[in-house]
């Protein structure tokens, strides 16, 4: 096959050499008809080209002159792959369309099983033939994109992005809520157990106090968090992003389904920040400590110069969008509110854990404020229960002292109880050195401490009990001690308050006697007051 530079060659030698044709086949090692072809070729358009005066476009005849040498390879028929071969792979092509409508994505087949199909038929076809009649038959238009340019404050985009991290040595999988903005690329990112409406809600609330401003429109795909259902073509958006919208006032706008591209700002940061983040460390003690290093991260991202925006780093880019930012109100309370039967075990049942709350509860009703790492129990608008949010299903939080009333009754349960396995490790061990065997007493010592005594100061006040015998410390003990220091303290501020009465005065007096003899310049300054 000849290329565009023998052809280059074969004409500098022709006219500028004065090479015959012959010789410059020989030279070549080409066929002297082509030379020949090629030499008259170009004569042809030179003169038509010469002789256009304005009928023929001049720009078509210098491409035919400079293009690279083409080859005809004719019409020639098909040897294996015949209408009746085409017709059967477009049938199969039909099918899978025809499942793709019904959802069934998964289950259609690909090349390699048409060819089988075949095979199995008797069809004598090569698995390249079959690929590429496939490939002609699916060959569709390719999508043109359109580059958009964004006002400063205007459009921010938002995203999960899963990330598997050990917490506390378990290995756990989180959502992290990940917001980038189209005009700056300024990214923000907090990690979740869950994505809950809750979760969702919160993130935003964070990232607004952390920007010091609200983005004018929020960019969504079709989550769950944020599209409720699909009416036709329009998407109905949940109750919790309306919330949002209307506290901070900003619009919303979803993609088109299986369109990231509508919003590659926040698709590509979910890949930059987890890999920035976590591809060199991925163990932590805690999640408040993940999400601390989390924004340590993404602050050193938004510190970096972007080439794509002339040096300027995303927190520059933040800082002129500021003053285009909607006005920043109150933290939102992010809270999923819902109403709980109190069971007989005294606990409320929320997304299949259980919390506790006081025994003389059960059988009613409680508002409970559900958010993304506690959970607020109320009964007639009073707090009567708080607890960290559980993460797994079917667990049990419970608290010693929601069950004090019960447990007067039944001081037999105590010792096998879960609430006292859950119970602070101090409270356990109180139980357990002094305790055994003395329910009714160790009950009596929580209602204590319930009622508004400090466990410190029932350490201390067994400490000094434990100094005489162990066999001292009861619970009338530990109550009589704990009500001397109180009147100890109260006594000691009292006669502290008194001395300083007294000091105050004499300090007045001293002023007075100063002013009236003139010696103020006489005293050492650090004697006045």
């Amino acid at each position: 096959m000849i290329k565009l530079i023998q052809k280059q060659n074969i004409l500098i030698m022709y006219y500028r050499e004065g090479k015959s044709q012959r010789e410059i086949a020989r030279l070549l090692g080409v066929d002297r008809k082509t030379v020949r072809r090629y030499i008259n070729k170009y004569e042809e358009k030179r003169k038509e080209l010469e002789q256009s005066s304005g009928l023929v476009d001049p720009r078509e005849l210098i491409q035919e002159i400079v293009e690279n040498p083409k080859y005809s390879v004719g019409n020639r028929p098909k040897r294996k792959v015949t209408e009746d071969i085409q017709s059967l792979i477009k049938k199969h092509l039909d099918e899978n369309e025809q499942k793709r409508r019904n959802g069934q994505h998964k289950q259609v087949k690909k090349i390699i099983d048409i060819y089988e199909s075949l095979v199995e038929d008797n069809i004598d076809i090569s698995y390249s033939s079959v690929k590429r009649i496939v490939r002609s038959l699916e060959q569709k238009a390719k999508e043109a994109f359109i580059k958009e340019s964004y006002i400063p404050g205007d459009v921010c985009e938002f995203d999960w992005g899963e990330v598997k991290l050990t917490i506390g040595g378990k290995l756990q999988i989180l959502q992290m809520a990940a917001f980038t903005s189209a005009y700056g690329n300024y990214r923000y990112a907090y990690l979740f157990t869950k994505q809950k409406t809750e979760c969702f809600q919160e993130a935003h609330a964070r990232f607004f106090q952390e920007v010091g401003g609200v983005y004018q429109t929020l960019v969504y795909d079709n989550m769950k968090v944020a599209v409720k259902r699909f009416v036709g073509t329009e998407k109905e958006p949940t109750e919790g992003l309306l919330q949002l919208s209307i506290y901070y006032g900003f619009r919303y706008r979803f993609c088109n389904v299986r369109r990231g591209n509508e919003k590659g700002h926040v698709e590509r940061s979910v890949d930059v920040i987890r890999r920035k983040a976590f591809a060199f460390r991925d163990t932590f003690e805690s999640l408040d400590e993940a999400n601390r290093y989390l924004l340590k991260i993404c602050n050193k991202l938004n510190a970096k110069p972007q080439d794509t925006r002339d040096g300027q780093s995303a927190l520059a880019c933040l800082e002129q969008e500021r003053a285009n930012l909607l006005t920043l109100p109150p933290m939102f309370d992010s809270a999923r509110v819902v109403n709980a039967r109190v069971d007989k075990y005294a606990t409320i049942v929320v997304d299949q854990n259980h919390y506790s709350v006081p025994d003389h509860l059960v059988g009613e009703l409680v508002m409970v404020k559900i958010y993304s790492s506690r959970i607020c129990c109320f009964y007639k608008d009073a707090k009567i229960a708080e607890h960290a949010r559980l993460t797994g299903c079917h667990e049990w939080r419970l608290e010693l002292s929601h069950y004090l009333e019960t447990l007067k009754k039944k001081p037999g349960a105590l010792a096998g109880s879960m609430a006292l396995q859950q119970a602070d490790q101090k409270i356990k061990q109180i139980f357990e050195t002094y305790y055994t065997k003395k329910e009714k007493e160790f009950i009596e010592l929580m209602q204590y401490i319930k009622d508004g005594t400090s466990l410190s100061d029932v350490e201390k006040s067994i400490t000094e009990l434990c100094k005489i015998h162990p066999s001292h410390v009861t619970t009338d003990k530990i109550k009589a001690l704990c009500a001397k220091r109180r009147e100890n303290i109260s006594e000691i501020a009292i006669i502290s308050q008194v001395a300083q009465d007294i000091t105050d005065q004499a300090i007045q007096h001293l002023k007075m006697y100063d002013k009236l003899f003139n010696t103020q310049n006489l005293a050492p300054k650090e004697a006045i007051a």
